[in-house]
């Protein structure tokens, strides 16, 4: 029974739809140096020119911004530094006046950017083009949209005139519920109360079939004045990808106080009981999925933030984590590295010469054509993380299991004796091997040594550890990995030691 099921009483519903969404938009012809050279040639421009020109460029871009921001009669906001809290100030304009609509403000800062230039190639005697890292003038526009809410598109000012697009998933369900008059209330980027979840989520769906990536056109068009000359000498626009895309299912609690009576013990539970391979199937992986990553590409981490609980579990840069939102239980994933996933895609084969399409799964790219597919992979990934979530509907404590520890074992003709739960020393053990830290890549005796004694390198230390470790691999709580000094946690193990962590207040999450 999933936690679905278990509390389908104080539910009252389930929401899912996309969180933070992060675009790139690149003129594609602009980042290539042959093509680069070409859209010079087409201006009439000789290389040793380009500084000129390329100068004149960025300020005839500068001014339709100044035009354009006086026309909507907003405010341009210098920023001296680029790591200003912007939303704040945003936030701040808004509160001032809630109801404005479209552009509200522009903020403006110089930021680091990758821009095409030429140099002199010492080699050959020669001007080259070239691309290099710079600092530039950047102009965020920030909007009340109609159709996406609050949002902002940043671009840069010098070549090759990159954007960004950041859009909100809730902000852009919230015009879609405003349009179909289904009411609503909102808390903190979640809804906490939605007057009839299954229209809004087939609204939330409804997203999918629209191509928002012709809004980002419309936008930039009004703001990058070069725009239509560099599609008439290329015949293509803005080319967008998904720089990050967070996908969030918000299961609705009653009341936050429902919510909170279970929470942080099902984030404590959740935490001690699922192991490497759990987190691996999550993402739709098996155990050998770890030889092909690199050391230090897996992460789990459990946090007590002023915000509230929070636990994560990361792979390769991809991850999912829970937390709590007023009375919304938030299981989020993001995508940061799509060619972990797979997409169907069509191919050409001509060998023969005829042209033969066949599909063929190939790693997941970051164009926008593919976010159905990230929606895809992220509902499974959910699906898959909300089935393995632990039943925590229950006091009922592995007594039998607890009470087998607790009695002498005999393995080999070795008598091991039994481990008594209460010990402080015990407890401390139990709490360091249950680490976050040690899910993935296990532990050792030296790991525990120093995290639990102060002398760690003495003798006796080593020797004790080393009899604490086989007591308790004898009663089945650890396991240790072939030809390596290296234990794991076994799945009764965890359950185990969380049971006694839990109900002797030894918690990590005070």
């Amino acid at each position: 029974m999933n936690i679905l099921e278990q509390n389908k009483e104080k539910i009252n519903g389930k929401l899912e739809t996309f969180d933070r969404m992060i675009i790139n938009g690149y003129l594609l012809n602009l980042q290539n140096y042959r093509h680069f050279l070409y859209y010079l040639i087409q201006n009439n421009v000789k290389l040793k020119d380009f500084d000129k020109f390329a100068s004149e460029q960025t300020e005839e871009l500068c001014k339709h911004i100044d035009s354009y921001i006086k026309e909507n009669n907003v405010e341009n906001i210098y920023l001296n530094s680029g790591k200003t809290d912007k939303n704040e100030i945003v936030m701040n304009i808004l509160k001032n006046n809630p109801n404005k609509k479209g552009l509200i403000t522009v903020l403006s800062s110089v930021e680091l950017c990758n821009t095409m230039t030429v140099k002199p190639n010492h080699e050959t005697k020669k001007l080259e083009v070239t691309s290099r890292s710079t600092k530039c003038k950047h102009y965020y526009f920030y909007f009340n949209d109609e159709e996406f809410g609050l949002m902002f598109l940043k671009i840069q000012t010098w070549f090759p005139y990159n954007v960004q697009v950041y859009i909100n998933g809730r902000e852009y369900l919230s015009k879609l519920l405003d349009k179909n008059n289904i009411k609503y209330e909102m808390y903190n980027n979640s809804f906490s109360y939605i007057e009839d979840f299954e229209k809004a989520q087939k609204l939330a769906d409804s997203i999918l079939n629209k191509k928002i990536s012709d809004s980002f056109d419309g936008m930039v068009e009004k703001i990058n004045i070069h725009l239509p000359k560099i599609r008439n000498i290329f015949n293509h626009s803005y080319y967008w990808c998904i720089d990050q895309c967070e996908f969030a299912t918000d299961i609705n609690f009653k009341s936050r106080e429902d919510l909170s009576l279970f929470y942080k013990t099902l984030v404590e539970t959740t935490y001690f009981t699922f192991s490497s391979e759990d987190i691996y199937s999550f993402f739709g992986r098996n155990v050998n999925y770890i030889n092909t990553l690199k050391k230090g590409e897996i992460v789990s981490d459990l946090r007590n933030r002023y915000q509230g609980y929070r636990i994560k579990f990361k792979i390769n840069n991809n991850q999912i984590k829970m937390y709590d939102k007023g009375n919304n239980l938030r299981i989020e994933v993001t995508i940061n590295n799509p060619k972990d996933f797979k997409v169907l895609k069509i191919k050409e084969n001509d060998e023969t010469g005829e042209v033969v399409e066949t599909k063929e799964w190939v790693p997941m790219g970051k164009s926008i054509s593919n976010l159905y597919r990230y929606v895809e992979i992220s509902k499974n990934i959910t699906k898959r993380y909300i089935e393995a979530l632990p039943d925590i509907n229950t006091d009922e404590v592995p007594l039998k299991e607890i009470e087998k520890i607790s009695q002498r074992a005999e393995i080999n003709d070795r008598v091991y004796s039994g481990i008594n739960i209460l010990n402080e020393e015990n407890l401390k053990i139990f709490s360091e091997i249950s680490k976050g830290e040690y899910l993935i890549n296990g532990f050792t005796n030296k790991m525990i040594r120093k995290n639990i004694f102060e002398n760690s390198e003495d003798k006796k230390t080593i020797n004790k550890t080393t009899r604490l470790l086989s007591k308790l691999k004898a009663h089945g709580l650890i396991k240790k990995v072939a030809n390596k000094n290296k234990y794991y946690l076994t799945t009764s193990g965890r359950k185990i030691i969380n049971s006694i962590l839990i109900y002797t207040k030894k918690t990590l999450l005070t």
